[in-house]
């Protein structure tokens, strides 16, 4: 592609406005020349993830969205609820570009050697303002993609597959062997279900629906959960018991479900201990919260002894506590098994625009299982 082509693209962006709304709407924008360990990367394939959500409509009411402007240059406007818009005060009147990851062409490079390493090349990145036609950033940002895979393939090499090894180095370093994990039948979920399987490490499934146990049990799951079923919190213990687990992962962040977790490690642990204690079992019992599929708050109801903790799961935060080697081995293994393991699927593709179409925002503006979209900026 010649630089005359390039020089600008479409980019979506996010504004919040004084009035309490959001405002999303495309912008052209010069593409900037690479620096000498820069490339310009022709964005292909950017997945939108419930991470890309709190930034592209900043906690709207979703029911709210009207549509403005062309089908080809929609503008989309929804209401913030006041507790929102408190929050988002500092972003009043910014302008801000959205999209974490994606994959595409690099058609420009700088003149230092790993730049031009990757001239003509496919390869994944990450560092925000995805949904883009052309994104320039560090050639260290970018990862080269194995011969023959598509940039739709490589879309989502980071947030969810570096989310799955983190939560399991995670794991192996603060000196669990088994992990939970709620929201299990996502695509991160069936990622961790394929890492743990073929890692031999115990995994334990929470989800809410039948089809969903099912989906996870064809991918080899022995361990899942139904959260819909009187059963449930017996069946926790029972698998918690099998597997030992005493980590929890939780995408769902609001509700009673964290609470329910930490209950039934501490009723597997009393299974064990060799004498009665009126702290509870003497077992650490961890829950991290990396999600908020539920913006409630989240409840605890104290059965679970004294030996405890809940806290948050970053991705970029758990990156730099494991380490640059770690880091690096990762993303690697992301790149070898990204056609098996780490193999994302979705619902549907959007060019730009038609990601501010009302009513493909109805559906990907809900974060449900198995209705995943991708933004295909060139289309």
């Amino acid at each position: 592609m010649t630089s005359d082509q390039s020089s600008t693209g479409l980019q979506l962006r996010s504004t919040v406005k004084p009035e309490g709304a959001v405002e999303v709407s495309l912008e052209r924008v010069p593409s900037p020349e690479p620096g000498a360990d820069e490339v310009l990367v022709r964005v292909e394939a950017s997945p939108i993830n419930p991470s890309d959500l709190g930034l592209l409509f900043a906690g709207a009411d979703l029911s709210t969205a009207t549509s403005a402007g062309t089908p080809e240059a929609p503008v989309v406007h929804a209401s913030l609820p006041p507790e929102a818009m408190r929050a988002m005060t500092a972003r009043v009147g910014q302008s801000l570009p959205v999209g974490n990851e994606g994959a595409g062409v690099v058609i420009r490079a700088g003149s230092g050697d790993a730049a031009q390493a990757l001239l003509g090349k496919t390869v994944a990145i990450l560092g925000g303002a995805m949904y883009a036609q052309y994104r320039c950033l560090r050639a260290d940002q970018c990862l080269l993609l194995p011969e023959g895979t598509t940039a739709v393939e490589g879309a989502s090499c980071f947030v969810n597959p570096l989310t799955v090894l983190a939560m399991v180095e995670t794991m192996r370093t603060e000196g669990h062997s088994a992990l939970v994990h709620t929201a299990a039948a996502s695509n991160l979920g069936q990622m961790l279900q394929k890492v743990c399987t073929k890692d031999g490490i115990g995994l334990v499934n929470i989800v809410r629906k039948a089809e969903q146990a099912e989906l996870l049990r064809s991918l080899g799951a022995k361990h899942v959960c139904n959260s819909s079923e009187p059963s449930f919190m017996l069946e926790l213990t029972e698998a918690i018991a099998a597997t030992g687990a005493t980590l929890a992962f939780d995408a769902i962040g609001g509700g009673k479900q964290a609470g329910q977790i930490l209950t039934c490690m501490e009723l597997a642990a009393a299974r064990t201990a060799a004498s009665y204690s009126r702290y509870g079992s003497t077992t650490h019992k961890q829950v991290y919260v990396y999600g908020g599929l539920d913006r409630g708050p989240t409840l605890l109801n104290r059965s679970f002894g004294m030996a405890w903790g809940i806290g948050g799961f970053l991705l970029t935060s758990a990156l730099q506590k494991l380490g640059a080697e770690a880091a690096q081995r990762m993303r690697r293994r992301v790149a070898d098994e990204i056609k098996t393991t780490f193999a994302s699927h979705y619902k549907a593709q959007l060019s730009l625009a038609g990601a501010l179409h009302l009513d493909a925002i109805a559906v990907y503006g809900k974060m449900a299982t198995g209705e995943k979209y991708l933004i295909t900026p060139q289309r």
